[in-house]
Protein backbone atom coordinates (compact mmCIF):
# COMPACT_ATOMS: atom_id res chain seq x y z
CA UNK A 1 0.00 0.00 0.00
CA UNK A 2 2.73 2.51 0.98
CA UNK A 3 4.55 1.87 -2.12
CA UNK A 4 1.77 2.26 -4.34
CA UNK A 5 1.27 5.77 -2.97
CA UNK A 6 4.97 6.98 -3.38
CA UNK A 7 4.53 5.57 -7.07
CA UNK A 8 1.48 7.39 -7.41
CA UNK A 9 3.14 10.52 -6.00
CA UNK A 10 5.91 10.08 -8.24
CA UNK A 11 3.87 9.87 -11.46
CA UNK A 12 2.25 13.01 -10.08
CA UNK A 13 4.91 14.80 -9.52
CA UNK A 14 6.13 13.57 -12.96
CA UNK A 15 3.24 14.59 -15.06
CA UNK A 16 3.00 17.86 -13.65
CA UNK A 17 6.96 18.59 -14.65
CA UNK A 18 6.11 17.32 -18.10
CA UNK A 19 2.94 19.30 -18.13
CA UNK A 20 4.71 22.62 -17.32
CA UNK A 21 8.13 21.74 -19.31
CA UNK A 22 5.90 21.37 -22.51
CA UNK A 23 3.98 24.87 -21.90
CA UNK A 24 7.54 26.17 -21.50
CA UNK A 25 8.26 24.59 -24.65
CA UNK A 26 5.35 25.77 -26.46
CA UNK A 27 5.87 29.21 -24.92
CA UNK A 28 9.59 29.16 -26.26
CA UNK A 29 8.92 28.35 -30.00
CA UNK A 30 5.67 30.60 -30.38
CA UNK A 31 6.13 33.50 -32.55
CA UNK A 32 9.55 31.77 -34.11
CA UNK A 33 12.69 31.36 -32.30
CA UNK A 34 16.46 30.83 -33.28
CA UNK A 35 19.02 27.96 -31.85
CA UNK A 36 21.48 29.99 -29.96
CA UNK A 37 24.35 28.92 -27.80
CA UNK A 38 25.17 31.40 -24.96
CA UNK A 39 28.38 31.71 -22.52
CA UNK A 40 28.26 34.46 -20.01
CA UNK A 41 31.67 35.43 -18.19
CA UNK A 42 33.81 34.53 -21.64
CA UNK A 43 36.94 35.84 -19.69
CA UNK A 44 36.27 32.92 -17.16
CA UNK A 45 38.05 29.60 -18.46
CA UNK A 46 35.37 27.76 -16.57
CA UNK A 47 32.56 29.50 -17.92
CA UNK A 48 30.56 27.00 -20.43
CA UNK A 49 28.32 27.14 -23.04
CA UNK A 50 24.18 26.42 -22.62
CA UNK A 51 21.76 26.04 -25.22
CA UNK A 52 18.83 27.49 -26.37
CA UNK A 53 16.48 29.68 -28.32
CA UNK A 54 16.70 33.48 -28.99
CA UNK A 55 13.50 35.13 -30.06
CA UNK A 56 13.16 38.98 -30.63
CA UNK A 57 10.69 40.62 -28.72
CA UNK A 58 11.23 44.68 -30.65
CA UNK A 59 14.20 45.96 -28.90
CA UNK A 60 14.66 43.14 -27.09
CA UNK A 61 16.51 39.83 -27.69
CA UNK A 62 14.85 37.34 -25.23
CA UNK A 63 17.25 33.87 -24.78
CA UNK A 64 15.26 30.54 -22.89
CA UNK A 65 17.95 28.14 -22.04
CA UNK A 66 16.69 24.91 -23.30
CA UNK A 67 16.72 22.70 -19.76
CA UNK A 68 15.72 25.41 -17.02
CA UNK A 69 13.00 25.45 -14.49
CA UNK A 70 12.27 29.48 -15.08
CA UNK A 71 9.09 30.15 -16.19
CA UNK A 72 10.16 33.33 -17.97
CA UNK A 73 13.33 34.01 -20.28
CA UNK A 74 16.48 33.49 -18.85
CA UNK A 75 18.35 36.22 -20.49
CA UNK A 76 16.78 39.91 -21.98
CA UNK A 77 19.14 41.83 -24.09
CA UNK A 78 18.81 45.41 -25.34
CA UNK A 79 19.59 46.58 -28.80
CA UNK A 80 20.23 49.62 -28.01
CA UNK A 81 23.39 49.01 -25.75
CA UNK A 82 24.45 46.04 -27.42
CA UNK A 83 27.70 45.83 -29.33
CA UNK A 84 29.63 42.85 -30.99
CA UNK A 85 33.32 43.35 -29.90
CA UNK A 86 34.71 39.72 -31.60
CA UNK A 87 33.62 37.53 -34.16
CA UNK A 88 35.39 34.10 -34.78
CA UNK A 89 34.77 30.25 -35.54
CA UNK A 90 34.64 27.58 -32.87
CA UNK A 91 37.63 26.28 -31.15
CA UNK A 92 38.28 22.72 -30.17
CA UNK A 93 35.63 20.80 -28.31
CA UNK A 94 33.37 24.00 -28.37
CA UNK A 95 32.07 22.98 -31.74
CA UNK A 96 30.57 20.09 -30.29
CA UNK A 97 28.93 22.51 -27.91
CA UNK A 98 27.50 25.41 -29.95
CA UNK A 99 24.63 24.77 -33.05
CA UNK A 100 26.20 23.17 -36.55
CA UNK A 101 27.74 25.79 -38.28
CA UNK A 102 28.25 28.57 -35.81
CA UNK A 103 29.74 31.38 -35.81
CA UNK A 104 30.37 33.03 -32.22
CA UNK A 105 30.20 36.47 -31.68
CA UNK A 106 31.66 38.49 -28.23
CA UNK A 107 28.96 40.69 -28.00
CA UNK A 108 29.60 44.26 -24.87
CA UNK A 109 27.14 46.32 -23.44
CA UNK A 110 27.14 49.35 -21.26
CA UNK A 111 23.97 47.52 -19.00
CA UNK A 112 25.34 43.84 -18.88
CA UNK A 113 28.56 41.61 -18.83
CA UNK A 114 29.70 40.84 -21.97
CA UNK A 115 28.80 37.46 -23.23
CA UNK A 116 29.66 35.33 -26.14
CA UNK A 117 26.49 34.06 -28.64
CA UNK A 118 26.88 31.28 -31.04
CA UNK A 119 24.19 30.95 -33.75
CA UNK A 120 24.17 28.77 -37.25
CA UNK A 121 24.27 30.93 -40.55
CA UNK A 122 21.11 31.69 -41.31
CA UNK A 123 20.09 32.68 -37.38
CA UNK A 124 23.20 34.97 -37.61
CA UNK A 125 22.06 36.72 -40.61
CA UNK A 126 19.24 37.35 -39.05
CA UNK A 127 20.26 38.57 -35.67
CA UNK A 128 22.98 41.15 -37.32
CA UNK A 129 19.66 42.51 -39.29
CA UNK A 130 18.10 42.99 -35.91
CA UNK A 131 20.64 44.53 -34.08
CA UNK A 132 21.46 47.18 -37.04
CA UNK A 133 17.73 47.90 -37.89
CA UNK A 134 17.41 50.17 -34.85
CA UNK A 135 16.03 53.55 -35.34
CA UNK A 136 17.65 56.48 -36.37
CA UNK A 137 20.23 58.03 -34.42
CA UNK A 138 22.07 54.56 -32.51
CA UNK A 139 25.25 53.74 -32.81
CA UNK A 140 26.10 51.10 -35.26
CA UNK A 141 27.76 47.94 -33.68
CA UNK A 142 31.41 47.77 -33.71
CA UNK A 143 32.85 44.39 -35.89
CA UNK A 144 36.19 43.15 -35.89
Amino acid sequence: MKITVVVVGLLIVLAVLAAWYGQRWIRMRRGGGVSVALRWRPDNPRSSWHLGLGRYEGDEFVWYRVWSLRTGADRVFQRESMQIADRRDPSGTEAYAVPEGSTVLRCESETQEAIEIAMGPGALTGFLSWLESAPPGRRLPRAS
